[in-house]
């Protein structure tokens, strides 16, 4: 579990400093302020490589670089299985490389790393280690499992083109042919990150859609009744299939590398996630955080197991869903701000708004309303109008038929609107 991160001279603020909860972990922030990179770290603090370091192919991931002429340093602690890791690299510039203890890292356990633009990074305490032979690392195994968009879903080679990963659709076919384990698996993954109840992930039956295609296709039976090839479905669909692909896909070669190894299965898994909510519709957004700490219980299924969920979002309807199960002895909520130039990281105390459009408002989105701009607008002139003594009545009545043209009939301000108008007799 990552525990502590310290930054200086390195991203968009000279100095920040954050302390993880041990479950989940919110951060919420504008566009450019360092969601992505904050997460980006806690990846590389975990396993000391950088996603698009190990697969060039990535267009994020890439190493962090300073950002002022002083010293640039990442400070980092997290528990291992036998210890707390306590870490200090810092950047040489003639190398350009940040520094760091020879040998593999201390075992964080599993670390997952879904990325906005559909890559995804797996750490495997039980396949990704490297030796030291006169204080130089020398690589026995691939560093980490980094994929890009299409190589999550066509599977993953190394630089020599030695086959790593199958990929989404030989492997759920492999799995569904053989009725193995890891198919009930992933049936049981769908199902927990399904969007409700009524619309279930159902694996439908394996077709052909090409031709010039031998690979049979899985496919997921929509609502409708039909069965809809993987490739074929919505861009949403294809996020949490691709998702709950990787994740039993890791949890199920590490079993199988332990086992080998005659070890324990580790009992501590990190996902990193960011944009929780991208291209999902707002009944799925509202669930997805309760969903995938349920699917990571549901692949530990140890009693002692921890599981570390940090997850970067926009979504109002996340932090709204995140209300029933936020506990503040064990979850936090991070936000970043920009103050008088400054990018600014707050841990704010996490008050229930009870829905999305209140969120909206809070200090998580800065928002003034829910409403389109244009009517915001519109309503600021509205409430000048109230604040004079004795506003012209042919004003009033001019905005109150705007009002009523633009703002639903339930709209609180309309109401009070209608409601002060008329107690001081400009209006009918």
């Amino acid at each position: 579990m990552l525990k502590h991160l310290q930054l200086r001279n390195v991203g968009p603020a000279a100095k920040l400093e954050l302390e993880f909860a041990p479950r989940l972990n919110l951060i919420t922030g504008d566009n450019g302020l360092g969601k992505s990179f904050l997460l980006d770290i806690a990846w590389w603090a975990m396993t000391r490589r950088w996603p698009g370091d190990v697969n060039p192919r990535l267009t994020s991931g890439r190493s962090a670089l300073p950002t002022g002429d002083g010293l640039a340093s990442i400070g980092f602690s997290f528990t291992s299985k036998v210890k707390t890791e306590d870490y200090v690299s810092e950047y040489r510039p003639r190398e350009q490389a940040w520094t760091g203890r020879p040998g593999r890292p201390a075992n964080p356990g599993l670390v997952f790393y879904a990325m906005s633009d559909g890559s995804f990074a797996v750490w495997d305490p039980a396949r990704n280690y490297w030796r030291t032979q006169d204080d130089v690392d020398v690589q026995d195994r691939v560093p980490a499992y980094v994929f890009n968009p299409t190589e999550v879903w066509d599977g993953l080679e190394d630089s020599d083109g030695k086959r790593l990963c199958l990929g989404l659709v030989m492997d759920w076919a492999g799995w569904q042919k053989e009725k193995s384990a890891s198919y009930d698996t992933l049936k049981k993954v769908l199902a927990a990150l399904s969007p409700s109840d009524k619309e279930k992930l159902v694996p439908g039956e394996l077709t052909r859609i090409s031709l010039d295609d031998a690979r049979d296709i899985p496919t997921i039976r929509m609502p409708y009744g039909q069965d809809v090839p993987v490739l074929h479905a919505s861009a949403g669909m294809r996020r949490i299939l691709s998702l709950a692909y990787v994740l039993v896909w890791a949890w199920e070669e590490h079993c199988k590398a332990a086992k080998l190894l005659k070890e324990e299965p580790t009992r501590q898994m990190v996902l990193l996630i960011d944009e929780v909510e991208s291209h999902l519709h707002p009944q799925w957004q509202r669930k997805i955080v309760p969903a995938l700490l349920a699917v990571a219980k549901t692949l530990v299924q140890k009693n002692n197991a921890e599981l570390q969920l940090i997850a970067a979002t926009h979504s109002p309807l996340v932090m709204a869903s995140s209300e029933p199960l936020f506990d503040s002895t064990q979850d936090a909520w991070w936000d970043l701000d920009l103050e008088r130039k400054r990018v600014v990281l707050t841990r704010r105390p996490f008050e229930k708004h009870g829905d999305a459009e209140r969120w909206l408002m809070s200090e998580a989105f800065d928002l003034p309303s829910g409403r389109p701009i244009e009517y915001e607008a519109l309503v600021k002139k509205a409430s000048e109008l109230l604040e004079l003594p004795e506003p012209d009545l042919k004003k009033v009545k001019a905005m109150n038929e705007q009002l009523v043209q633009a703002l639903s009939p339930t709209d609180d301000f309309l109401f009070n609107w209608r409601y002060v108008c008329k107690t001081k007799g400009w209006l009918q």
